[in-house]
Parts: C-alpha cells; sequence; structure tokens
C-alpha cells in the first residue's frame, strides 16, 4: 500500500504540539499579569506619573514657541526657561483674577442652595413624602430589636491640618518635578523623542528616526495646540454670552467651560448642569432661568458637531467607542486629572501608532 505523501504521521508532532499549548499558555498568562501589573503601578503610583505626562503633552504642545524663539538666535534652555515664566505669569494672574469671584460663589453657596430648593419646592415636597414613608418602613423594622446599646468605637482619623499639610507638600513635590521635566524637554528639543522612536528594533537608522521624531512632533502640537483654542474660543463665546445674559462673573464660567472641554461627553454634562443651576439663582422668571443653559446649548453643539469636526477632521478623530473606554479607565485610575487627560493621551498614542509601521493596526483600531 502506498503512503499518502500529503500526510505526515512522524511521531514527533504530536510531542510538538503538546509542548507549545503550554509555552502559548504560559506566553499569555505572563502578558496578563504584566498588564495588571502595570495597571497597578499607573494606579498606585499616580503622584508620580501625572506630573511626567502633564509635563510630556504641555512640552509637545509648547515646543513650537521654543522653536521660534530659537529663529530669533535664542538658545533652547533659554527659549524654555522664557517660556515656562510666560505660563507660570499667566496661570497666576488668571488664579489671581479668579480667586476672588470663585471664593465669593463659595461663601453665596448656602444661600444659592436655599433660593434653588425654593425654586424647586415641588420636587422637595415629594422628596419629603418619600422620607416620611421610609422612615415609617424603619420604625415598623425597628419593633421587637434588641435595646442593648452598641458599644461605640473611636477610630481616630488624621487631623485636618495634617491633611492639608500632607496635601500641600504632594502638590508642592508634584508641581516641582513637572517644572523641571518640563524646563528639560522643552530645552533638549526634539532629541528625547527621537532617541525613543530610535529604541524600537525596526528603527535603528538615525535620519529615520529623527524624520519621524519631527513629523510626530509637528502632528502632536497641531493637535494639542489646535484643540487648546478650539476649548479656549468656546470659554470666550461662552463668557461673553453670559456677560450679555448679565450673569455674574462671565469670566469664571468661560474658564470651566475651557477646562471641562477637554474632557468629551462627561465636560459637557457637568457644564450643562452648572449653567441650569446658575439660570435658577440669577434670575426670577422661568424662562429667563433657562438663558444661560439655552446659550451654552447653542455654542456647545456649533463646537462639537460644526467647528471641531471642520478644523481637525477625521484623521485625529478617535472611535466613541475608544473615547468612552478611555474615559473611564483613566478617570478611574486618576480621577479627574485622568479624566481631563485621557483624550490627549489617546490621541497622542494614536499619531504614534499611525507613524511607526508595528503599531499601524492599533493605530487603524483606535480611529473612526
Amino acid at each position: 500500500m502506498t503512503p499518502d505523501p500529503s500526510r505526515d504521521d512522524s511521531a514527533g508532532e504530536p510531542a510538538e504540539r503538546r509542548r507549545e499549548a503550554p509555552q502559548g499558555l504560559r506566553s499569555l498568562s505572563v502578558t496578563g499579569l504584566l498588564i495588571l501589573a502595570s495597571f497597578y503601578t499607573l494606579y498606585f503610583a499616580r503622584s508620580f506619573f501625572l506630573p511626567i505626562i502633564l509635563a510630556f503633552l504641555l512640552s509637545l504642545l509648547l515646543a513650537p514657541i521654543v522653536r521660534g524663539l530659537k529663529r530669533l538666535h535664542l538658545p533652547e534652555p533659554v527659549g524654555a526657561g522664557i517660556v515656562i515664566l510666560a505660563l507660570l505669569a499667566t496661570l497666576g494672574f488668571g488664579l489671581y483674577q479668579l480667586s476672588g469671584p470663585a471664593a465669593e460663589w463659595m461663601n453665596r453657596a448656602p444661600q444659592s442652595l436655599r433660593k434653588v430648593e425654593t425654586r424647586l419646592r415641588d420636587l422637595r415636597r415629594q422628596a419629603q413624602s418619600l422620607g416620611r414613608a421610609t422612615d415609617q418602613v424603619a420604625n415598623m423594622a425597628r419593633v421587637g430589636t434588641a435595646t442593648a446599646r452598641p458599644t461605640a468605637v473611636a477610630v481616630q482619623s488624621p487631623s485636618l491640618l495634617e491633611r492639608i499639610l500632607t496635601q500641600a507638600t504632594d502638590v508642592i513635590a508634584s508641581t516641582v518635578v513637572f517644572l523641571v521635566l518640563l524646563f528639560f524637554l522643552l530645552a533638549s528639543g526634539d532629541r528625547f523623542l527621537r532617541k525613543l522612536i530610535r529604541v524600537l528594533p525596526r528603527l535603528r537608522d538615525p535620519q529615520r528616526a529623527a524624520d519621524i521624531a519631527q513629523q510626530l512632533q509637528r502632528d502632536i502640537s497641531t493637535y494639542l495646540s489646535t484643540v487648546t483654542m478650539i476649548n479656549l474660543g468656546l470659554g470666550a463665546a461662552v463668557a461673553g454670552a453670559m456677560a450679555l445674559l448679565g450673569v455674574p462673573n462671565p469670566l469664571l464660567w468661560g474658564l470651566l467651560v475651557t477646562v471641562t472641554n477637554f474632557v468629551p461627553y462627561l465636560g459637557a454634562g457637568v457644564c450643562y448642569a452648572v449653567f441650569t443651576v446658575l439660570g435658577f439663582l440669577t434670575f426670577d422668571t422661568l424662562a429667563r432661568s433657562l438663558l444661560p443653559v439655552g446659550a451654552f446649548l447653542v455654542l456647545n453643539v456649533t463646537e462639537a458637531y460644526l467647528v471641531t469636526p471642520m478644523v481637525l477632521g477625521r484623521r485625529l478623530t478617535l472611535n466613541p467607542v475608544v473615547v468612552f473606554l478611555g474615559l473611564t479607565f483613566w478617570g478611574w485610575l486618576w480621577g479627574i486629572a485622568g479624566a481631563i487627560l485621557a483624550v490627549p493621551i489617546m490621541v497622542v498614542f494614536k499619531i504614534f501608532c499611525d507613524h511607526l509601521e508595528p503599531l499601524a493596526p492599533i493605530g487603524e483600531f483606535l480611529g473612526e
């Protein structure tokens, strides 16, 4: 009987398959443990990673200014120092100008809440009715229970002063790390990014690594500066609308919109709630109370569905599912700061993937 050449009945093949299966399983297990360890490290070391990520993103945003100063024959370290000093001066002036209105609104918070409660009296009555029904059920459940008084256990917690000092120390340390790292990143130009790209096995060619680094820096700087300008424009438009409507402290609300607009969906939801309450606190009639949230609705829809798609295009647009998952993940990982940085982090990663051939499939998955 002639053996079939298409079949391979060698005794070694089943053994090889049996050896490959455990190796593949071990590799998958090691990869899963590595991912879990990375999440664990990012979560518990967020005070270390946050200033680093923020400094890296801000360096990409401010790098064109440093390059412009270099063309004016200013060395990169000098240009980096000038940019950082100008940034600190701008932030300090803005905080000084807005600290008064913010403190005023905080002091008026109890009265404002009482006013909102009065305006929404019907909802309060319904809540009181529900509360009385809940108390009756709780009283019925306590019938027949033992009257022995439980032993009180006192848990000593840190004092308010200790908590404030600890948080202030952490904030100061993170700020120092952020500023020093930002200076070095700006002063080094694109050398850090070029070295980072040359680490990849397929990009050992110095010239190719330099070209990719420059293109990456241009694309990321363009995206970050464009998004920042769009958010500043939206904030300025909201501040102008609030001033025309007669809402107090319009600059404060414009700044709120500028910052929260970095967080898709969630930031707009927060602003809708804030402007709804603000309208009830500012005006007496129902029609005028809805003007602030109505003005923000018009401006937000115009920015989200007309301005941003037209300016950014589809190349730098993320998949909505990816945006939602990214906001959920980074918000859980780093809180409010993570939610604000989630989209810039994902877009920067997408641009990296688009320019690096080994990571191109990941960039295609992240895109819309």
